[in-house]
């Protein structure tokens, strides 16, 4: 009796969490079934390629794919070797005490602060205290700051999966201790650490409130020629044409064609996450 009781508790549970995901995946279905029915029909190279015009009630969103590429290439080179850095460090070379577990708690705690927090720290911080202005670069390091604590984490967590003896046997045949991590650890943990740190840098993509206030703008169909202009952005374009514009109805199908080509850009990049840590497996770099 107890051996049946056990096993319906343990198929109900699992009954449970079926239904669970399977709620979770019908709502994503559904959202992305609403995005591409309303949003492919404005899709077309023109949409792709064109700046817009009259008032963004025509025309294209260029402009803003342009933007969105150069705020995540900067979002990249501040978040990506500073945050594999200091994962590398804390994991490996810091010693377990009072203050190491107080930085690791402060880095999961900003992980948790609302990205509309980091839009005004950077402001503060960047446009006004380094003088970049509204600009690529200061929206960029903003969203740099943003991605760090994910990068740090997701990268912490790939340096332990790799097992300690990798380590004190390159240490037992003389390697010094970067060598042992050069040649022993970061082979195994480097395909996790790119997982997450493309994953942040995904989520950044995608954010308006940090852009909000570091340099996105309202309509700007030029292309920025610096690190110093103002740029439009997917994210903040898509928000303005869902909300704010004058005649939201008129635009509702560039509206939904913008979250379309958003949804795609964030996928494509989840996708090249997904490719890399496939072919480092199949190489055989990755363990297990």
């Amino acid at each position: 009796m107890k051996i049946k009781a056990a096993t319906l508790k343990e198929f109900l549970g699992f009954l449970l969490l079926r239904l669970c995901m399977l709620c979770v995946a019908l709502i994503i279905v559904v959202i992305f079934y609403d995005i591409i029915s309303k949003g492919w029909g404005s899709i077309s190279w023109e949409f792709l390629t064109q700046p817009p015009v009259d008032g963004m009630t025509k025309g294209g969103i260029f402009p803003a794919i342009v933007g969105t590429f150069f705020v995540a290439v900067i979002t990249a080179v501040l978040s990506v070797p500073l945050g594999m850095g200091c994962a590398i460090y804390l994991n490996e070379y810091a010693k377990d005490n009072v203050l190491t577990r107080f930085i690791r708690l402060s880095i999961r705690n900003l992980s948790g602060v609302p990205s509309i927090v980091y839009g005004l720290f950077g402001v503060a911080l960047f446009v006004e205290a380094c003088h970049f202005g509204t600009s690529i670069l200061a929206a960029g390091c903003t969203l740099g700051l943003m991605t760090l604590p994910l990068t740090i984490t997701s990268s912490e967590e790939a340096l332990k999966t790799v097992p300690r003896a990798y380590r004190e046997g390159a240490l037992a045949l003389g390697a010094t201790k970067w060598q042992a991590i050069r040649s022993n650890v970061l082979p195994y943990s480097v395909p996790g650490m790119l997982t997450g740190t493309i994953l942040g840098l995904s989520r950044a993509a995608g954010e308006t409130a940090p852009i909000l206030f570091t340099g996105a703008a309202f309509f700007l169909p030029d292309i920025p020629n610096s690190i110093f202009s103002q740029f439009m952005a997917l994210p903040y374009h898509l928000y303005i044409m869902s909300t704010q514009h004058h005649n939201i109805a008129l635009v509702r199908p560039i509206a939904y064609g913008t979250a379309l080509v958003l949804i795609v850009l964030i996928f494509l990049m989840n996708l090249v996450a997904i490719i890399i840590r496939y072919r480092l497996r199949k190489r055989g770099i990755v363990h297990g």
